[in-house]
């Protein structure tokens, strides 16, 4: 599997994703975000589209990221978060946000190291920053306990009280790498 960045915002780069095999594949039409791919065989396997936050320039926000339907599960999408994470730091950027809305993700982006700043969108996702803040271990649990409050599927709930029981994820130092 590669990454490759398609262009930042100010490049206007597009992609048309199939949106029977993507979600929010027309999210990826729009020419004000940066797109990254990533490709197995030379097919699109997941994207990210990213942008500046609108309130300080320094920031960098992941905004909208898929994975093929028939690809989730296998890590691709936390290692496509990190390689335009790296990216955006390289660039000058001093933070890369991205804001969660299920506890999967939420595992994910922990395992690449992004950290719950115990914000809220006003949609009720979950912020997410690299580099993390202090206080990794109780952040993380606090994150979780705030789905574990929500109304979730009997799966979502079992994979929730699983993590509260064992704590903090391992990171993928080399996630950015593969």
């Amino acid at each position: 599997m590669s990454c490759d960045l398609l262009g930042w915002p100010a490049d206007g780069p597009t992609l048309r994703l199939d949106h029977e095999r993507f979600a929010y594949a027309g999210k990826f039409v729009m020419s004000s975000t940066g797109k990254a791919v990533a490709r197995d065989d030379g097919s699109i396997v997941a994207a990210v589209a990213f942008n500046e936050d609108r309130t300080d320039p320094r920031r960098c926000w992941l905004r909208y990221v898929t994975v093929r339907a028939d690809r989730r599960g296998e890590g691709i999408g936390p290692r496509l978060c990190a390689f335009v994470r790296d990216r955006a730091l390289a660039r000058e950027f001093e933070s890369v946000r991205i804001a969660v809305n299920n506890p999967y993700a939420y595992e994910a982006l922990h395992r690449v190291g992004f950290g719950f700043t115990g914000e809220t969108t006003g949609i009720a996702e979950l912020v997410l920053s690299f580099p993390p803040a202090e206080g990794r271990e109780e952040r993380y649990r606090s994150g979780l306990e705030a789905f574990a409050d929500r109304d979730l599927t009997d799966e979502e709930r079992s994979f929730v009280a699983d993590r509260l029981e064992r704590g903090t994820p391992g990171r993928l130092d080399d996630a950015s790498q593969e």
